[in-house]
């Protein structure tokens, strides 16, 4: 088995974004190794000489400090209709966004790369044929993708399923069957990035049957405490596991059922700018660390 405990970089952007500031944060204060990159700290969309120019300056830092950065993820900023946009110009935008990022990762060796599958408007989502169209515009466009992410060495690419129909897959019978659609004609297969916290579908809110018919096809999952109904990305301290969902114990005895044996677990914990939290993130991110290695040692 290959249990990994890592981050999301998601909690530097705007606060420790600087890449020689969050490797050595990542690595001297929090103690872990590998992480995924989120488009926050380096967008696609910037000028092609900056970029090149800050993706070695990144593998620099990585490397000085013993880095991998195994995944790369949108992230906020770029939470986006992305590849549903009702736009078919923006669509091809956003295919070649996705391409240039996907050569960032891969002068990082990064293993996979993901985001939501895409995110569906109102006008769009209530009309039946307008949003059976841009499931299959994703779906095809997913598999493109695939096909580039294969000629650029990665393992596979993951999507995360979110907590509406618009954003796609809800439900746990969604979430397969969009894998299904996109791995009928792929390159390197399309995985699932969980989320351990997310308040979706009425009916499957549970976060624990997600992971046991899900962690086998999740090379990455999102670890946050949060509490029933809610999405809540809070920190594994004494105080919010008093009142939270997620147990080391509960998390892993369901990724043992669901026959998952490789797994990057990566804390998404967010602290908003706020004085009641902007001086407790390492701190909480510690205490995190702490707590998930009673389970994860790699």
């Amino acid at each position: 088995m290959s249990y990994r405990l890592g981050i999301n970089l998601g909690f530097a952007t705007n606060k420790y974004y600087e890449p020689e500031v969050w490797t050595r944060v990542v690595a001297e204060e929090l103690g872990l190794s590998y992480v995924q990159f989120v488009a926050d700290l380096l967008n696609p969309f910037l000028p092609a000489d900056y970029v090149e120019e800050q993706t070695g300056l990144i593998s620099r830092y990585a490397n000085e400090y013993g880095i991998n950065i195994e995944s790369l993820f949108t992230s906020t900023y770029t939470r986006s209709p992305h590849l549903l946009s009702n736009d078919g110009k923006l669509r091809e935008i956003w295919y070649d966004w996705f391409c240039r990022f996907l050569k960032m990762g891969a002068a990082w060796g990064a293993k996979n790369l993901g985001s939501h599958f895409g995110i569906i408007s109102f006008n769009a989502f209530d009309d039946a044929s307008q949003r059976e169209y841009l499931i299959e515009e994703g779906v095809k466009y997913w598999q493109k993708l695939s096909f580039v992410a294969q000629d650029l060495g990665y393992e596979c690419l993951i999507f995360e399923p979110m907590s509406v129909d618009r954003e796609m897959g809800n439900t746990i019978g969604r979430t397969k069957e969009l894998l299904d659609r996109v791995n009928a004609n792929c390159g390197v297969p399309l995985r699932v990035c969980l989320d351990v916290g997310h308040a979706p579908h009425p009916s499957d809110r549970d976060p624990y049957p997600w992971i046991e018919q899900l962690g086998a096809v999740s090379p990455v999952i999102h670890l946050q405490q949060t509490v029933l109904h809610k999405s809540n990305h809070a920190p594994f301290t004494p105080e919010a596991n008093r009142d939270g969902l997620i147990t080391g114990e509960r998390v892993m005895e369901a990724v043992t059922k669901s026959g998952c044996t490789d797994s990057l677990f990566a804390f998404e914990i967010s602290h908003r700018e706020h004085f009641d939290t902007e001086y407790k993130i390492i701190d909480d991110h510690e205490e995190s660390v702490r707590y998930w290695r009673q389970w994860i040692k790699e």
